[in-house]
């Protein structure tokens, strides 16, 4: 191979993204729970329910959920699209009372500080780094491990990619044309089946 072409290959080989395994996630959500802190819970399930991103967790308004139909609105998320992401029925009356607690307290975001400011992206960061650490766990979660779980998970449990894509918020050239063709309420139904096996 002559040199320009091997250095044409390294550069397009990715590295692929650490994935927790099922145990990791059960450890690392173990130790959430142990501490008992009722905001952090609702935060760390609802990044491992929806797979968002961490930018767009920390811009979700209060009113952006929608309990009746399990969905939250993300708003100007990466590439400034709009999208719905789902989460599991079993996950609503605790959705509910974070969410009438912040309402109670004047909360604009579904997750705020004391100081009435939504949160940042680096305390999140920090948050779940925290309960890496309370867990044992010898590496870090951040929040996109955490996304990574979600929809790998979905995929071992028989999902499709199109009905994966439109929760994700990944658009490609070529996933474009058949992932637009796929309804909303499919994609849900398929998520509702399966979501009551996740590991949390």
């Amino acid at each position: 191979m002559f040199p320009s072409c091997q250095r044409e290959v390294q550069r397009e080989a990715k590295r692929l993204p650490y994935v927790p395994t099922e145990a990791e996630i059960r450890r690392y959500y173990d130790g959430v729970w142990t501490a008992r802190r009722g905001q952090d819970i609702v935060l760390i399930k609802t990044l491992l329910f929806t797979g968002v991103r961490v930018s767009e967790l920390v811009r979700i308004r209060v009113d952006d959920v929608d309990l009746d139909a399990c969905r939250m609105r993300i708003t100007q998320g990466k590439g400034a699209k709009d999208r719905t992401v789902p989460f599991p029925g079993s996950f609503k009356e605790t959705l509910s009372l974070h969410m009438d607690a912040q309402r109670a307290n004047g909360a604009t975001f579904l997750f705020e500080s004391s100081w009435k400011k939504p949160y940042s992206t680096r305390g999140v960061r920090a948050l779940l780094a925290r309960y890496a650490n309370l867990a044992g766990l010898d590496h870090n979660m951040p929040p996109h491990r955490l996304r990574h779980f979600l929809f790998t998970w979905l995929k071992t449990q028989g999902i499709d990619d199109a009905l994966i894509q439109p929760y994700s918020g990944h658009a490609s050239r070529t996933s474009l044309e058949i992932y637009s063709r796929v309804a909303l309420a499919d994609a849900q139904e398929s998520y509702d089946k399966v979501i009551d096996r996740f590991p949390v």
